[in-house]
């Protein structure tokens, strides 16, 4: 970090609260991605098809969009399309909100901005506590993703407590929540929603879980994260009187634009991967939801091996030319299984490749943003990065699942195969690794005894 460093057993307690609040939150937050097509149908079936209701208006707009592909689509997918808007829209408006959340934590410092993010999570969470109609439940995605920053907040923290040859480590043990909660979070969250509570909504023990899951996250976070942010500490120390210092000029090694463009061109192709995947695997495979699930969740654990041991001792250039070049390899085998034939061998192993993807590629490119931003600036900056990521996911899965039904399979991932390949050459042309400042102090000396021996 730019300012002092921090204290290694200071550094170790801040870690702690980071990775276990973060935690909390990601599996609160993987509730309710299992219960999807239960909870629309169960709002579905409270609305008479002849009324003019939101969800109605919805159904009927996806309806016809669908009845645009050249292919028809079974009626069983409405609820799989609906559930994707529900996503884009969600992940839309994380994109509006995380340039907002991240410049906010600058200037007020990122514990304050957490708390108020976390203040809307409570507000959307026991919104779906109380969703007893459609409206309602679409309010609480609404709230949720105007508010949730968590993700991005833990990101700038971290970064604010690790030296930059720490920062890599850092940002696979916050890529590590991800996978341990994507894993055990939705099961958890089926499992919860099979007990009933309140008949008004089925999912209301599930959601009222993941209430106090968001409630035990805010009280721990408020007892016992402190302020990481070295200027915004600096500045309570400092007298009225003092003049801000003007920020020492920074220089980039790749600029924001590139990063910001590589992340929104890889989670353009990756989350329309993602998305698809269960469409694939029953398509070709016949595979029930539980199967489906149980592979989710082997790439899950996966993911969460190799960021254990394999992401955090690597350099972030070399983990995202690593990820990149994977999930190409991903694309171009599910085009293979999708031409020639369903080989459950190769599902494996394009999934074993997507789990290396999901573990290197986003914890990769936030490390380099970590990198170019300084500390009075991170939150900003890294707020931006994930806003073109968020951005690429809400707009990913419509556009390739449009292509996946228009086209059919082979082209769809052939496509994204090449797409994918396109990314993997920006990272391996453009992107560069980052100057650190050791290695710039070393440099300049060097300058400076080359100038010496020129003299002498």
């Amino acid at each position: 970090m730019s300012g002092s460093p921090v204290p290694p057993d200071q550094r170790r307690r801040i870690l702690k609260v980071i990775f276990i609040s973060l935690l909390l939150d990601l599996i609160s937050f993987t509730f309710i991605l299992p219960l999807f097509p239960n909870l629309l149908e169960f709002y579905r079936s409270l609305e008479s098809p002849s009324t003019n209701s939101l969800l109605n208006r919805i159904l009927a707009a996806l309806n016809a969009y669908k009845s645009s592909f050249s292919r028809p689509i079974s009626s069983r997918y409405d609820i799989v399309l609906l559930g994707g808007a529900l996503g884009s829209l969600f992940s839309l408006l994380q994109a509006i909100a995380s340039p907002i959340i991240g410049s906010l934590s600058d200037k007020y410092g990122r514990r304050t901005a957490l708390l108020w993010s976390m203040a809307g999570n409570i507000f959307s969470v026991a919104l779906w506590v109380a969703a007893t109609d459609f409206r309602t439940f679409l309010a609480s995605r609404v709230v949720g993703g105007l508010s949730e920053g968590n993700v991005q907040l833990a990101t700038a923290m971290a970064a604010d407590i690790s030296s930059e040859e720490q920062r890599g480590a850092t940002m696979a043990l916050v890529g590590a929540c991800f996978s341990i909660a994507f894993t055990f979070g939705p099961a958890l969250g089926a499992a919860l929603a099979n007990i009933p509570t309140v008949s008004a909504n089925p999912f209301a023990t599930a959601a009222g879980f993941s209430l106090l899951l968001i409630l035990v996250e805010t009280a721990y976070l408020y007892l016992y994260l402190p302020e990481t942010l070295p200027s915004s500490k600096n500045n309570k120390k400092s007298p009225p009187t003092t003049q801000p210092q003007p920020p020492k000029p920074r220089r980039r090694t790749n600029p924001h634009w590139l990063l910001n463009l590589t992340h929104l061109a890889f989670i353009l192709f990756f989350s329309g991967l993602e998305f698809s995947f269960p469409f694939l695997t029953h398509e070709l495979f016949a595979f029930p939801a539980h199967r489906t699930g149980g592979l989710l969740s082997a790439i899950g654990l996966l993911a969460s091996a190799i960021q254990a041991t394999l992401s955090r001792r690597l350099p972030p250039l070399v983990v995202v030319r690593l990820g990149t070049t994977a999930c190409a390899l991903a694309f171009f085998l599910l085009s293979a299984l999708a031409t020639t034939g369903a080989s459950e061998l190769g599902l494996w192993l394009a999934a074993a490749l997507l789990a290396v993807t999901t573990a290197t590629v986003v914890t990769g490119l936030n490390a380099l943003s970590s990198f170019e931003a300084a500390e009075g600036e991170r939150g900003g900056k890294l707020g931006r990065h994930r806003s073109w990521g968020q951005l690429g996911r809400g707009l990913g899965p419509l556009g390739f699942c449009s292509l996946y039904w228009w086209a059919g399979r082979r082209v769809a991932y052939t496509v994204g195969g090449m797409g994918m390949l396109g990314v993997a050459g920006l990272v391996f042309a453009a992107l560069k690794a980052p100057l650190r400042a050791s290695e710039g102090k070393k440099k300049k000396e060097k300058e400076k005894e080359k100038e010496k021996s020129k003299r002498g």
